[in-house]
């Protein structure tokens, strides 16, 4: 079926009939006298000056014609998306910075999320940062390499903040997310809640299944508190409830294939669901068309050649 897609355009020719009646008035003779247009004019010329001027009326129309862009558009194609929408959360509290695993805990994080991108070909993500509010990065994308170019770019001591409120992650992946069924993978220490048990019903209410990746050790670190005192920061493991009571799982560090482990678990939540589809129409853009035509009116227009005259 023939059509345009952007067909607002096509009411500019309703001012093709007025150019055409303004272009009618010689204007060159207002402009020189008879003496010297009978010197500057070509003789016995290829095409009158009313054909010229309807020449270049008619290429104005396939211009016109041609930007708004003409399609013959064929039938709906249903297309399967398989790729999966995750949230990726990075805690960005102070606590963060305990070096209980090299670098630092943060650092560390940055660095699993690099692989978990690498690994992540069947997936689109977003990027969010929380302490006691969350910070959306990025919105969801397949463009995995500005993520990895974000992230890489976040430097701890431009944050600093406190607090780890998790529950912020879950509310900043609500309005992230469109997918019915939301996934969010968080890197966190896990705070210092002893219960999760707010943040279990607010992931239940919203479809999120969130994924735990603890980012520091059951050892921990010393860590300089605010008033001077110096602290045992551990990992807290209470927070694997909310990742076994929303359906995902919680993961600490395994090697150098945890991110991988961690990819293939998120998937298999997404192979029990129906893929996405969308419906697409197939078109062929003709714009090219009337543009070829309004080229060939200009020139001969503009370039028309003298008639040869009679010996």
């Amino acid at each position: 079926m023939f059509s345009f897609l952007e067909p607002n355009y096509l009411y500019l020719l309703l001012l093709l009939p007025f150019l055409y009646i303004l272009g009618k008035k010689d204007r060159k003779k207002a402009l020189f006298s008879k003496e010297v247009m009978d010197k500057i004019l070509v003789k016995n010329y290829g095409f009158s000056k009313n054909l010229r001027n309807l020449l270049a009326i008619f290429s104005l129309a396939f211009i016109i014609m041609a930007i708004s862009r003409p399609v013959i558009k064929g039938k709906e194609i249903e297309i399967k998306d398989d790729k999966m929408d995750v949230v990726v959360a990075i805690d960005i509290s102070d606590s963060m910075s305990v070096d209980d695993i090299y670098p630092n805990r943060f650092e560390f994080a940055k660095n699993k999320f690099h692989t978990f991108l690498d690994e992540g070909v069947d997936k689109r993500v977003g990027v969010i940062t929380f302490a006691s509010k969350a910070y959306a990065i990025s919105p969801i994308t397949s463009d995995l390499n500005s993520l990895k170019f974000l992230v890489d770019n976040l430097k701890f001591e431009n944050f600093s903040l406190k607090g780890t409120s998790i529950m912020s992650a879950l509310e900043a992946t609500k309005e992230l997310s469109k997918s019915a069924n939301k996934v969010l993978l968080i890197f966190t220490d896990g705070g210092d809640e002893s219960s999760f048990k707010n943040e279990i019903e607010y992931a239940k209410k919203h479809g999120i299944t969130v994924f735990v990746y603890l980012t520091a050790t059951d050892k921990g670190a010393l860590f300089k508190a605010q008033n001077g005192d110096m602290v045992q920061l551990k990992a807290n493991p209470n927070i694997a409830s909310l990742a076994t009571s929303s359906g995902g799982v919680l993961m600490r560090n395994l090697g150098s294939y945890d991110m991988k482990v961690l990819n293939d678990e998120i998937s298999k939540k997404n192979s029990k669901k129906d893929s996405d589809t969308t419906l697409a129409v197939g078109q062929v853009e003709l714009f090219y068309l009337p543009l070829a035509l309004a080229v060939l009116l200009i020139f001969m227009a503009s370039f028309s050649l003298p008639l040869r005259s009679k010996s």
